[in-house]
């Protein structure tokens, strides 16, 4: 949820809240108490990237690249002979019976 800063038109106070972007603006000011609070446009919807990055997955090193690769031809070469046993598997059958 993002913090948004109000002024208020009467007395000049200034405050940040902390409220859902769903939310409707508030009007009272907290200090004088009149409905003159306007919410201020442009800081309240910033987002804040922290952290070293979003998707590890975009910035792999080329030795993990190179693993991946080999970790891929490994699964390809071992399932070709998996194949094969569903081939015999399914030609030992018995044929079905014709009423």
């Amino acid at each position: 949820m993002p913090t948004y800063d109000y002024l208020c038109e009467a007395c000049g106070h200034e405050l940040e809240i902390f409220q859902g972007i769903n939310d409707e603006p508030e009007s009272k000011c907290p200090e004088c108490k009149k409905k003159k609070l306007k919410r201020q446009f442009g800081t309240g919807a910033a987002i804040v990237f922290k952290g070293s990055g979003f998707y590890q997955t975009d910035y792999r090193s080329e030795s993990y690249k190179k693993g991946a690769k080999a970790d891929a031809k490994k699964s390809d070469s071992g399932s070709g002979s998996d194949k094969s046993k569903s081939k015999d598997s399914t030609a030992s059958k018995p044929a079905k019976k014709a009423d």
